[in-house]
């Protein structure tokens, strides 16, 4: 009889990052999902889950161990990273939303949501996402 292989779990970088091998597709970033602990785990579940229902053609991937959303290959609108006290969502054209996100990068265009503990405005990140998935993205 066959003995199923336990498979190791991720190693967690600083802030509860998960260190996820680059790839493509839905199951590389449910494999990061699936690693993120505590309560940042239902946070990046639940932003998943809302860029996938605003955004039903959503193409994902895992790059520098972040998932990454875009509409066509190669080319995000928004990634998401995991930090000590907080998940943040990069919207790569974000100055651009309507009202933009607060955060600023020391990129012009990059615009960031801090989402900690208990503190999604899912309504508000559902119309930044469906925004953001009609601009043009960036090639990283």
């Amino acid at each position: 009889m066959a003995v199923a292989k336990k498979t190791a779990k991720p190693k967690l970088l600083s802030g509860d990052n998960p260190q996820i091998a680059k790839g493509y597709g839905d199951g590389v970033v449910q494999a990061y999902i699936d690693a993120v602990p505590g309560w940042k785990h239902d946070i990046v579940r639940r932003l998943d889950g809302i860029i996938a229902r605003a955004a039903p053609k959503v193409r994902k991937a895992v790059k520098w161990n972040s998932p990454f959303y875009g509409m066509e290959d190669g080319v995000w609108f928004l990634s998401l990273q995991c930090f000590t006290n907080y998940v943040r969502v990069t919207f790569f054209q974000g100055a651009l939303l309507e009202p933009p996100p607060e955060g600023r990068s020391k990129y012009q265009a990059v615009r960031y949501l801090d989402v900690r503990a208990g503190a999604l405005d899912e309504a508000q990140f559902r119309h930044w996402v469906k925004q953001a998935a009609k601009l043009p993205g960036e090639r990283l």
